[in-house]
């Protein structure tokens, strides 16, 4: 057959004589040189798959533009809302700071003379105006205190001591880049450019890790904030901290992000947040550094559960035996999601006998004796957190993604991709105090820059730092 022929070359060089030779040997040698070619196809999807960017985790930014779909367009349709509805404009100022009158001495057009019309209309511009700083001279007296024994001066609330920055502009550079994820250079050029203020990168360093240091205080108040929520999600990123790898953690819910940046993806870094046992929920996803956490409730992520499934699918050889147990999960997870959407629809009994059938169908699929690798793998997944899997249908509030958390850590890549990260660790730090504090003031309805700029007045006056404020919703 086949093995005892002359060597063939089975894959992308095989001519249509060699073949024709394989053919004449009858059916076993094609037979087998078949299986060689899907061998060899095999191969290549899975060392494609193992360097390609195009999987279902991998976030748009990185998947390189021509592996896209094409985009639908328009077409014919009209833009704009539907004929019928009201359409959304610009709503007029409630300010007026100028009025400006416009005639026309001739007409525009042929030059001639007008007749004047008591006719007119109303149009609102709004412009910002030239820029051009507020220097302030302050005469600061210095009085004798016969109690004390020393001379004495009035707080100047509006720049921190030795500084000719004044405090909102601080506040002001440090939201563009810790809160909007503007580069140092584009901070600069926006100052010395349009706003004619000289400011340098040095000095703004040194000024953000001042005032990060006045603001530690509301930094800790987040993480004891966090400790005592109900529900709690975490997440990780990979960051850049002096040209090394380090990990961006990010713990939040819906009033709060509290951001870490550390050197270790394990129980190190989950240590220093976690100064305590948590006594609420902790959603995430699979990673095994928070099995370490000691908390009441966990909530693995099923829609992670259910990208693996498609990821094994599409970029794997699962195995004959894969379809069936594919098939057993989605509809385990998919039954329990609408059972938890449904919950208020049904009587307590009937909740309850659904939500029993749900752990006793996830049980006979553990038991069963799976051949294919991959759910084999997944069985053990499944075993592991076998207790945090359906911990949303017995809480109130608890959901079954960690979606709060992939959006929460979110602009924080994005300020990544500016950056590229930080230069030393006494950067990382500042990165995450300020970075948590003006996410968690905009989640709570806030203005950032007031809020801080009010709170910093305070703190040079009276040397203590009001508490961060709660959230201006109803719901906060």
């Amino acid at each position: 057959m086949l093995a005892t022929s002359p060597p063939v070359s089975i894959g992308p060089a095989l001519t249509e004589q060699q073949a024709r030779e394989i053919y004449a040997q009858g059916e076993e040698a094609v037979v087998f040189a078949l299986l060689q070619l899907a061998v060899q196809l095999a191969a290549k999807t899975a060392q494609a798959a193992a360097t390609s960017h195009d999987t279902p985790a991998t976030p748009s930014g990185m998947k390189p533009i021509f592996t896209k779909p094409t985009v639908k367009t328009r077409g014919k349709k009209r833009p704009g809302r539907k004929i019928g509805h009201l359409g959304s404009r610009r709503s007029p100022p409630q300010r007026i700071d100028a009025r400006e009158e416009h005639r026309a001495k001739a007409c525009p057009q042929c030059g001639g003379p007008l007749c004047r019309c008591a006719e007119t209309r109303t149009r609102y511009v709004e412009e910002i105006p030239y820029m051009q700083p507020v220097v302030t001279e302050h005469t600061i007296h210095r009085d004798w205190c016969p109690s004390c024994k020393k001379k004495v001066e009035p707080p100047l609330t509006t720049a921190l001591p030795g500084s000719m920055m004044g405090n909102r502009v601080l506040i002001f550079t440090a939201w563009l880049h810790y809160g909007l994820g503007n580069t140092l250079s584009q901070i600069v050029e926006v100052f010395d450019f349009h706003l004619q203020m000289r400011i340098t990168s040095g000095g703004l360093l040194w000024m953000w890790y001042r005032l990060a240091e006045i603001l530690q205080p509301w930094y800790e108040q987040l993480q004891q904030e966090a400790l005592k929520s109900g529900v709690l999600h975490a997440d990780e990123s990979g960051w850049r901290v002096n040209g090394k790898t380090h990990w961006l953690w990010c713990f939040a819910h819906s009033h709060l992000s509290y951001f870490l940046i550390d050197r270790s993806r394990g129980s190190p870094a989950l240590a220093k947040f976690f100064t305590q046992e948590f006594g609420g929920t902790l959603v995430s996803d699979f990673w095994g550094a928070y099995n370490a956490v000691a908390c009441a409730l966990r909530q693995t992520c099923l829609v992670h559960l259910l990208r693996d499934l498609e990821h094994t699918e599409k970029y794997k050889s699962p195995g004959s035996h894969w379809p069936e147990f594919a098939k057993l999960l989605r509809r385990l997870v998919g039954d329990a999601i609408r059972l938890w959407r449904a919950r208020d629809e049904l009587s307590a009994e009937t909740y309850a006998s659904r939500r029993q059938r749900l752990t006793a169908r996830l049980e006979a699929l553990m038991e069963r004796p799976w051949k294919a690798a991959e759910a084999r793998r997944l069985i053990k997944r499944l075993k592991r957190h076998r207790a945090d899997l359906f911990t949303f249908l017995n809480q109130p509030g608890v959901p079954f993604d960690n979606n709060l958390a992939e959006r929460a850590i979110r602009p924080a890549v994005i300020i990544r991709k500016n950056s590229y990260g930080n230069r030393s660790e006494q950067g990382a730090d500042i990165q995450a105090i300020l970075m948590s504090i003006f996410f968690t003031l905009k989640k709570r309805g806030h203005n950032p820059i007031n809020t801080v700029y009010n709170a910093l007045g305070i703190y040079l006056k009276t040397g203590q730092l009001p508490p961060l404020p709660p959230s201006s919703t109803p719901n906060g």
